[in-house]
């Protein structure tokens, strides 16, 4: 599990092909950047992009993990070098500073505006209509690994539209700083909105 605070913004150092066949996964090189490795084992949890990869090999300054191909077809940022969100896995005793987030990637949104607005940035996201239920005013969502507050909601006939206030502070310490219009983005809905559609559709 995880917070979807970010602990530090790495890099994708270089992707080597698991096969030679098409649905062959990948190994990722991760340079860690300011994140602490001190503490992680082979085995452990480390969310990248805001999805929940296993290390198999570290050294002090970079880990490796293996993603399936069918991980690289649901998710984005994943298939190329680049910078990336970094999370290790919550400790019981750590502080929740952002929602319960799985690191299961449930859908791509698109990135249909990012602009300044006063000293903030606004975020808006198209997600697949089959998510757009999971959203509310005020309620969590996860994009890339961040979890972020739910400013409006628009239900649209191809789609779900959500907007997002970013504080500069997100900006600068994370990807999000990156993103342009039509860009893909990971998308996790809330946890507890996940058990309330499965208690309320209950026979």
């Amino acid at each position: 599990m995880f917070t979807g605070i970010v602990a530090a913004v790495g890099r994708i150092a270089s992707i080597k092909p698991l096969g030679s066949e098409p649905e062959a996964g990948v190994r990722l090189t991760v340079e860690a950047g300011g994140l602490d490795l001190d503490d992680v084992q082979l085995g452990d949890s480390i969310s990248i992009q805001g999805a929940c990869m296993t290390v198999i090999e570290k050294t002090d300054h970079s880990f490796d993990v293996d993603v399936s191909r069918e991980s690289l077809n649901r998710t984005a940022g994943l298939a190329q070098t680049g910078d990336v969100n970094l999370e290790k896995a919550l400790r019981a005793h750590d502080r929740l500073g952002g929602h319960i987030v799985s690191g299961h990637v449930d859908g791509l949104g698109t990135v249909t505006r990012f602009a300044p607005v006063g000293e903030s940035h606004e975020l808006r996201v198209r997600a697949p209509k089959e998510m757009g239920k999971y959203l509310a005013y005020k309620g969590s969502i996860t994009v890339n690994g961040v979890s972020l507050t739910v400013n409006s909601v628009d239900d649209q006939d191809d789609g779900c539209e959500f907007s997002i206030n970013l504080i500069p502070h997100t900006v600068q310490v994370t990807t999000l700083r990156h993103l342009t219009e039509g860009v893909k983005v990971n998308l996790e809905i809330d946890l507890i909105a996940r058990y309330v559609e499965r208690m309320l559709g209950a026979s």
